[in-house]
């Protein structure tokens, strides 16, 4: 198989809550960012915005930092699987290089300085030194504990001379940030010792971060707090000290006081309270200095000293030292307004995580990225014309909890997700017809939710309905903004029907049901009195108003600011009848019925409702009963006439519809033996009588409908490792084969193909696994159409990840 038949199209995975856990290479412009347990790249400077194109896969559990080795082809990730894992440069991406072992919990923090030197921190209390040999791998050169009951939270190493000394500061769950210095000579760490403790923090030390300050040839170090303060330390060495403060006639003062301390060969040092940032409203969670003055980023180091900060309270503010005055001010502030009542769901980024700052050398311009709670990691660039003025533009987003359930839309165009992380996302592909490029991205997000989202299906080409983890389904219908934006950016027309869509929804403060625009008008028109009434209608007109203009204002896909505000679906109807959590649905392929079924350890609980899709969603009297457990999937036939039904209980059972107009339905088999384990999922084959089951016991099994009342096994097939998911693809290909899509525990995927005439079953092609999720694949769904003679197939993965694939029909 060539490069040119099968690629992998889109990643979309949303950046971990970690505080170091994104980097930046200067070198070759690439993002790294702790997703899941897996290490993500992307180019913020392409221009033809592809978004995330690689995944690093060694971590079993969440990655809780990265950053690059400067001026050295290494990335260095850790883990909370207690992993210190060490990658090399190849071409784009990076493989495994080393796994360094010394921590026994989890990793939580990691420092470097130069290609030899890094550190990291863990929940085991131990604090390692790392340094690299003359063969080129890494080696702990030093173990140690601040204290017994201290938790290291950040770590930040300086070289301060080319004797090879360094300083190491560390922060975490105290008020103080403790200062140690080493030495490192033939790769092996000498005299190292505890120097000082630097006082004067409310609260745990949440970040740190050094510079060098040319003039001065003095060091910076900033350090960031819970407290929500940022203070700056003077760093001088040996004759720069100011020994003022040995003048027992003075007083001593914050301003003069001094934390002396002596290294390597008895050289002196000092540390001495600079300045005081104040002006957050919630921890400090990321530092970054200006690029240009910090190593390895090919700065000139004139530039002034800046700094950026990112905090939970949803802000990023860069602040610079006003000349005349000596304080530090803030010159530009990004990120959002923290409101009263603000969440996620209200379209609060719900804080910053980490933030990166670098420059575009080849268009003068600076970038700040910022990781927050959605897991979109947020860009914002500023032109050569105005320095300090910067705008959103496009970033990467993605979820950032296990993806459940995906499918295409039934024309085929687009496809969206259902998370754990509480959301349904919407992804389309954005055409630039004058450059002929193609790339795929999240153009809404049509539910923000309180409860963990689980499934959903297709009701017509603008409604959906969708479960998560209530009692109750819930109906939505896009909203007319949404479908403008996929009119104009990826020539997609939704509402071909002409039917009345609602402008924009919102969700309001505290709210699970997602509103049209007119209904938050009349509710607050009703609930208002008359002298309320002028400013809140005002209120509702401002809000209209300020989604019609963030509309008009991308000519590319939405940013995340936008999603979390504009891009909400309308919820039309509740539907009623489980007494436990929502756990699968699917709609009639005419859209007249909905399936469901919910969590049930009993065989009262097991059943299949059924809703009509009229007017009053009216649900159907009728209940399927036969499973013994939770139901794990649900399926119509291609001709609506049999809906099927998978479960934990080891069976399926064959339902036929006996009466559309009374959604009435018959038992047509219960099998029993069908396999040995639970049975994940299922799927029909382009021949209406033939469907396929697969099982956590290996094994794929294609079934065959003799008659109204036999169904037979036709074959099966064993693979290596439990199948989680299957889906078929139901387009024409020219072929008698059918094509399956087969998702393993481990995250593999395997293309099988069926003929039905013959009833073979042979596996066709693996996808490599350096392009496979990182963990078990949770569904996947092939498009019905072909889109330039070539297969598309989303995946959703537990690794919190989406992935589309193509595939060349001539492959089959």
């Amino acid at each position: 198989m060539t490069a040119s038949e099968t690629a992998q199209e889109a990643i979309f995975v949303g950046a971990n809550k970690q505080n170091c856990g994104s980097a930046y290479n200067a070198k070759n412009s690439v993002v790294a960012f702790a997703a899941a347990n897996t290490v993500a790249l992307w180019k913020p400077l392409d221009k033809n915005h592809n978004g995330v194109y690689y995944t690093l896969k060694h971590h079993t559990k969440e990655v809780t930092g990265v950053e690059f080795l400067p001026e050295s082809p290494y990335l260095v990730s850790v883990g909370e699987d207690h992993g210190v894992h060490v990658w090399k440069e190849k071409k784009d991406v990076y493989e495994h290089h080393q796994s360094l072992e010394g921590h026994t919990h989890s990793v939580q923090c990691v420092a470097v300085v130069n290609p030899a030197v890094f550190v990291t921190g863990g929940a085991d209390h131990e604090i390692i030194i790392w340094v690299c040999n003359d063969n080129q791998k890494f080696e702990m050169g030093y173990k140690f504990q601040v204290k017994s009951n201290f938790y290291p939270l950040t770590l930040a190493v300086q070289d301060i001379d080319d004797k090879g000394n360094y300083i190491l500061a560390v922060g975490g769950t105290t008020n103080n940030v403790y200062i140690y210095t080493f030495q490192v000579q033939y790769g092996s760490v000498n005299k190292f010792r505890k120097s000082e403790e630097l006082t004067g923090h409310e609260d745990w030390v949440k970040c740190l971060a050094f510079v060098v300050q040319e003039k001065s040839e003095d060091y910076i170090l900033a350090t960031g707090s819970q407290d929500r303060y940022v203070r700056l330390w003077r760093l001088r060495l040996n004759d720069k000290i100011d020994n003022s403060d040995e003048d027992p006639t003075k007083l001593t003062l914050l301003a003069n006081k001094q934390f002396k301390f002596e290294y390597g060969d008895g050289d002196k040092a000092a540390f001495s309270f600079e300045a005081l940032i104040t002006g957050h409203d919630d921890w400090i969670s990321g530092l970054q200095w200006h690029p240009s003055c910090r190593n390895g980023d090919g700065g000139s180091g004139e530039k002034q000293l800046q700094l950026l900060t990112a905090t939970a309270d949803t802000a990023l503010m860069i602040w610079e030292m006003d000349v005349d005055s000596g304080i530090w001010v803030c010159v530009s502030r990004l990120g959002e307004m923290s409101i009263k009542g603000a969440s996620t769901a209200t379209g609060a980024s719900g804080g910053f995580w980490s933030c990166l700052w670098f420059i575009d050398h080849q268009n003068s311009e600076e970038w700040v990225l910022a990781t927050g709670k959605t897991g979109a990691v947020r860009a914002y660039k500023s032109g050569p014309a105005d320095e300090k003025y910067f705008k959103e533009t496009l970033g990467v987003t993605g979820a950032v909890a296990a993806v459940t359930d995906l499918r295409w839309s039934l024309s085929g165009e687009y496809f969206m997700a259902t998370s754990l992380d509480q959301t349904t996302r919407l992804y389309a592909p954005w055409t630039r017809d004058r450059h002929g490029v193609t790339t795929w991205h999240e153009f809404a997000r049509p539910q923000i939710h309180g409860y963990d989202m689980i499934c959903w299906d297709n009701i017509s080409s603008t409604r959906f309905v969708s479960g998560g983890d209530e009692k109750i389904l819930r109906v939505f219908e896009l909203t007319k903004s949404i479908d403008e934006t996929l009119k104009k950016l990826s020539g997609i027309e939704i509402n071909k029907a002409n039917s009345q869509l609602p402008a924009f929804a919102s969700l309001p403060v505290l709210g699970l049901s997602n509103k049209a625009d007119t209904q938050i008008y009349e509710e607050k028109k009703n609930d208002g009195d008359e002298e309320e009434e002028d400013g809140e209608d005002e209120a509702a007109e401002g809000e209209a108003a300020e989604a019609e203009v963030a509309e008009e204002q991308f000519n590319s896909p939405p940013s995340e600011s936008y999603l979390q505000r504009h891009s909400l679906a309308t919820e039309v109807e509740k539907l009623y009848g489980h007494g436990y959590e929502i756990n699968c649905c699917c709609t009639s392929p005419n859209g007249e019925l909905i399936a469901t079924a919910c969590r049930s350890n009993s065989e009262k609980h097991a059943v299949i409702r059924i809703f009509k899709v009229n007017d009053d969603f009216q649900q159907s009297p009728q209940v399927l009963a036969g499973h013994n457990l939770t139901i794990s999937s649900l399926a119509f036939s291609p001709d609506g006439r049999y809906l099927l039904s998978v479960s934990r209980d080891r069976q399926f059972s064959l339902w036929q519809l006996a009466n559309p107009a009374t959604a009435e339905f018959k038992l047509v088999k219960l099998n029993t033996k069908a396999h040995t384990r639970i049975i994940w999922d299922c799927a029909w084959l382009r021949e209406e009588n033939c469907f396929v089951t697969v099982s956590r016991d290996k094994s794929l099994k294609l079934w065959r409908i003799r008659d109204e009342s036999v169904v037979e096994l036709a074959n099966s097939l064993k693979l290596d490792e439990p199948i989680t998911s299957v889906s078929s693809f139901k387009g024409k290909l020219g072929g008698e084969n059918d094509i399956l899509a087969v998702g393993l525990e481990s995250g593999a995927i395997a293309i099988v193909a069926i003929s039905v005439t013959q009833g073979s079953l042979h596996s066709v092609y693996s996808v490599s696994s350096d392009c496979t999720p990182a963990d078990r694949i949770e569904k996947l769904s092939f498009s019905p159409k072909l889109i330039n003679d070539k297969l598309y197939l989303g995946v959703a993965s537990r690794d919190t990840s989406v992935r589309l694939y193509s595939f060349h029909k001539n492959m089959f």
